[in-house]
């Protein structure tokens, strides 16, 4: 595709330019290979049918018991994926975290659009009360919020260790056809010893916005208010 032709690009912009669009269009290349190779992971393991609390969006605190939904029941047809986030919130979290606010923002104004496709559910240690005064406040109407509470599920997908400290993490599931759900993928923020804060910067836009700036993404980091 043709570059600009503003007055004033010199020889060296102009040069430096196309290098960086061919390096841009490899990016690219290379994403949609990984994006292959991930679609291609055999079968994982079949997991337990954890169970969630989930309410109503106006639930408050010392309201009638909430009900239970079960892992399987999160998928609403056959043939589709399940991705869960574990929202950092609860236990040693004992405030909804900023980061996953963020990111949470920005898939409640997509949810619609992924649900064509996937069913989508964010998972949080802290109890539904505080879970969805939290989501009035950000005014998410678009997402299924479930907490895990006492169960095991986060800290056997590695989002939760044993003394309750939390992470962010992605998860994708999918159901077999006698209803066994089963383990596809997850990804954490922490990739490597030297790869701590980046793993799942693919699944929100504002750091490729950052990205495209010549300041970058420097050292700031997402708030609960500005």
């Amino acid at each position: 595709m043709r570059q600009t032709n503003l007055t004033g690009e010199s020889a060296e912009y102009v040069s430096a330019r196309e290098e960086l669009q061919q390096a841009e269009i490899e990016l690219m290349r290379h994403r949609e290979r990984v994006a292959e190779q991930r679609r291609r992971l055999p079968q994982g393991p079949v997991v337990d049918d954890y169970a969630f609390e989930e309410g109503p969006a106006d639930l408050q605190a010392g309201d009638a018991p909430t009900q239970t939904v079960r892992l399987s029941e999160l998928f609403t047809g056959p043939g589709r994926d399940l991705v869960v986030y574990h929202f950092m919130y609860g236990k040693k979290q004992t405030g909804p975290c900023p980061m996953c606010t963020m990111w949470l923002d920005g898939l409640n104004g997509v949810a619609r659009h992924i649900a064509q496709n996937v069913d989508l559910a964010v998972v949080a240690a802290a109890g539904l009360p505080a879970l969805r005064a939290h989501a009035r406040n950000r005014h998410w109407t678009n997402l299924r919020l479930l907490s895990a509470g006492s169960g095991t599920f986060k800290y056997d997908l590695g989002s939760e260790d044993a003394e309750g400290e939390q992470d962010s993490t992605v998860s994708v599931f999918t159901r077999d056809d006698d209803g066994s759900v089963r383990h596809s993928y997850s990804v954490h923020p922490r990739m490597s010893e030297d790869i701590d804060q980046r793993g799942i910067d693919l699944y929100s836009p504002v750091w490729h916005v950052l990205d495209l700036t010549r300041r970058g993404r420097g050292d700031w980091s997402a708030a609960l208010g500005y």
